[in-house]
């Protein structure tokens, strides 16, 4: 049973998203991201210029004229949505808890998908893929996607980044656009899965934080909770030299996961829950634009 709340929600994200796709995107989702490759049209005669290698040698050969192959880029695309759902994303100290920015990003790249006659699908993981929706075309289908993501409760706690890349691998059998969303805590050194996954598929990654996990106020002494394991410690947070090194592990926390996606050709979109997501995910397509161009 889905409940009212979050009915409610997924109107208003419709909404929302449906004007700002409008509003922002335009014609930009369509030229970002290529189709599934090419497929055959038709064939026309031969002029000086042409390619040799698209010779349709048995047309040639029946009607004792050259000619060649025409080709289209199939247009429609797969759009696939992998979205950590662990405990560490239950969380937020600005207006709104990372996982509930998490599902608005989503339900907005939907509705620029639908609009452009696309498929997706929906992965929600932990330590394990807790709910998996197949790729499929339309709009009740992306209404039903986006109210998985706002109603859905996890069952478990810890994140298993391998598990869900692996599964991927297994579940997406023609080229995707995937995008990856994440607070990429405990994310892994060098995921051998997603680097396999990278081959084969587009993927953009998109990494929500909190302002509180880049840098912490002196309030003096607090107890701190990891979400997925439930560890607790007292800190002092009056202390600069705690304060410093707090600061200090979130940037290289930060600058391992950029140097990972830079390596296996990864683009990365940065969403600070204080701050709007819209700016960075236009800002994103307009220079991946300008480099496909």
């Amino acid at each position: 049973m889905i409940s009212r709340e979050i009915l409610r929600q997924v109107k208003r994200i419709e909404i929302t998203t449906t004007r700002l796709v409008e509003d922002f995107f335009g014609g930009e989702y369509e030229s970002v991201f290529k189709g599934q490759g090419i497929e055959f049209a038709d064939v026309r005669e031969y002029v000086p210029g042409d390619d040799i290698r698209t010779i349709d040698w048995n047309v040639t050969a029946r009607s004792q004229h050259t000619f060649v192959k025409q080709y289209v880029e199939e247009r429609e695309l797969t759009v696939f949505f992998l979205v950590d759902s662990s405990s560490s994303c239950n969380f937020g100290t600005a207006s709104k808890f990372k996982s509930e920015v998490i599902a608005e990003i989503c339900a907005l790249l939907a509705f620029a998908a639908v609009k452009n006659h696309d498929k997706i699908g929906l992965s929600i993981f932990t330590d394990r893929v807790e709910k998996y929706i197949p790729v499929k075309k339309g709009k009740r289908h992306v209404l039903r996607v986006v109210r998985e993501i706002l109603g859905y409760h996890a069952e478990h706690s810890r994140t298993q980044y391998e598990t869900a890349f692996e599964f991927l691998s297994h579940a997406l059998r023609r080229r995707a656009v995937i995008f990856l969303i994440s607070d990429f805590i405990g994310f892994p050194d060098n995921p051998k899965s997603l680097r396999i996954l990278a081959k084969k598929h587009d993927i953009i990654a998109i990494r929500t934080t909190d302002p509180l996990e880049s840098k912490i106020p002196a309030v003096g002494l607090i107890e701190i909770e990891d979400a997925e394991t439930g560890e607790r410690a007292v800190v002092n947070t009056s202390d600069p030299g705690f304060r410093e090194k707090y600061h200090k592990a979130g940037l290289e926390r930060t600058e391992k996961i950029n140097r990972f996606f830079k390596s296996v050709a990864i683009d990365k979109i940065d969403i600070d829950t204080g701050k709007s997501y819209v700016e960075p995910i236009v800002k994103f397509f307009k220079i991946r634009e300008a480099r496909v161009r």
